[in-house]
Formats: structure tokens, sequence, C-alpha cells
């Protein structure tokens, strides 16, 4: 299977290193596995101009690090979004990589999706779980897993492998 990690982390920390032991994981148990660093990307929002379904063939006509992101969309078997929590939600740069979805519709191959998310704070998750399930659903992938790391839990080798044990389950 071919998986694209879709990491929305600006910096290398504890969201970095949930997408690490998730790619060792998945690569152990012989996964082909894209770590795409979008949280270090210039990617905007979707201007909502409607050029990708009118004239663009599925192209927008942003022309930015999104260019980087699209052949993940087309061409994964898997889409796994991580991000560490800024006021309640995914980073901006992973918002605008998922809405930029937009273009395309859905993933064309993907038929599964997971979540990585790290907080320093107790239970700041719901907002963007709810937004991860809502677009999981309407592009047609199964959840096939939520992980949060909270406090403590980031970077902890319990939590590490559990992120390991689920993608090598995969």
């Amino acid at each position: 299977m071919k998986i694209a990690i879709l990491n929305g982390s600006p910096r290398i920390g504890n969201t970095a290193a949930m997408v690490n032991a998730f790619a060792e994981g998945a690569k152990e148990a012989g996964h082909e596995v894209d770590i795409l660093h979008v949280g270090k990307m210039k990617i905007s929002g979707c201007l909502a101009c409607e050029y990708c379904h009118s004239k663009g063939e599925g192209k927008c006509v942003q022309k930015d690090d999104m260019e980087k992101v699209m052949p993940a969309y087309k061409e994964a078997d898997m889409i796994v979004y991580a991000s560490p929590i800024y006021y309640f939600a995914m980073t901006a740069q992973l918002s605008a990589a998922i809405q930029r979805m937009y273009a395309i519709g859905k993933p064309e191959k993907a038929t599964k999706a997971a979540l990585l998310l790290s907080s320093a704070s107790p239970n700041p998750f719901d907002s963007a779980i709810a937004a991860y399930k809502a677009t999981a659903a309407l592009s047609g992938m199964e959840n096939v897993g939520i992980i949060t790391a909270a406090g403590d839990e980031n970077g902890s080798e319990v939590k590490m492998g559990e992120i390991r044990d689920f993608a090598k389950a995969l």
C-alpha cells in the first residue's frame, strides 16, 4: 500500500516524532511511505474561484507548493494527516492542503485515512477530529484510526510504540 503522510507541523517536535514512528511501522509492514512536510510549504487557501472545475480540468489556478502535494492525493492508497493543535485546530498549512483537495474533488485512489494529533494541553482535539472525520467521509475514505498525544504522552516511548504498532497492523 502506498501511504502519503501530510505533516502539518512547521517545526521539528512532537508531531514529527509521531510521523516518524508511523512511517517506521508502516515501512516495517512493507508499505511505501511518502512524508510531505506541508507545514513548511507555502500553500494558500482555496479561492473558491472555480477555475479548477470550469477551465482548469482539476488544476488549481494558484501556483504554489500544493503542486507538490497533489500527486499524493492522486497516487496514494491511504492519506495520513498529522498536526499539532493550535487553538483547537490543525495548522493552517494542513487545513489549506485539505481545502485545496477541492480541485480534484477527492483523492483518486485513497480508500483509507488516519489522523495523528499532538498537543501540550489536555483534550483540545475535538474540533480537529470533527474536521478530519467530515473530510474523510466526504472523500469516501475509511477512517482507520485516530491517535492523539497530549502533555507527557508526547514523545514517550509508550505512545511511539502504540503508533508504530498501529501502522504495522495496516
